[in-house]
């Protein structure tokens, strides 16, 4: 099944392993948006945190903020 925008491409041994989209096509569909999302997530997955409140002082520190 072909779909616009969507391309299924092969490794060195013909087998279908990447999926390229058309950003512009697709770029604002919510599947895909929460996929990437998803990804990135992954991507940092078990690195550096700090508390939410400690964050939120120092953004508004950052911008001249007396909240």
């Amino acid at each position: 099944m072909a779909l616009a925008g969507i391309k299924y491409l092969d490794d060195t041994i013909s087998s279908n392993r990447y999926v390229r989209i058309d950003l512009r096509r697709h770029g604002k569909n919510q599947l895909i948006e929460d996929f990437l999302d998803g990804q990135e997530a992954m991507a940092c997955r078990g690195g550096e945190t700090i508390p939410l409140r400690e964050f939120m002082q120092y953004q508004n520190q950052k911008r001249g903020l007396n909240v």
